[in-house]
């Protein structure tokens, strides 16, 4: 039986998260603990709750829970990414590209949630 770890949800949302702490660490100072504080953990938020989740998946209820929790922190990002750029800590190219692979891990989860609706 495959793990978590296995998907390419876990596995995109897992490399966002450390390219998010990466780009961050770039902020100004104050930033970094601000700012790019929020985005760190709304980052790492996503493959947290796809992990926590996917251990409780055997309640239908348990997991769709936690995917829900996932798309918020997903949701929470696009809008970090935009208070970065709007602010000049993005450029507009890696903004896109970040916004371009959130949108993808979005998809991703609504996809799972929607499966699972059906439990």
């Amino acid at each position: 039986m495959a793990g978590y770890k296995e998907y390419d949800l876990y596995k995109k949302s897992y490399e966002m998260a450390l390219k998010v702490h990466q780009i961050t660490r770039e902020f100004p100072d104050i930033e970094r603990y601000e700012l790019g504080s929020q985005m760190r953990k709304a980052s790492k938020s996503i493959p947290l709750n796809f992990g926590e989740g996917y251990g409780k998946k055997d309640s239908a209820r348990e997991f769709k829970r936690y995917v829900m929790m996932a798309i918020g922190s997903c949701d929470e990002m696009k809008i970090l990414l935009d208070f970065a750029r709007d602010l000049n800590y993005l450029s507009g190219e890696t903004h896109q590209e970040l916004m371009a692979e959130y949108e993808t891990i979005g998809k991703m989860l609504f996809r799972l949630h929607q499966k699972w609706q059906k439990l």
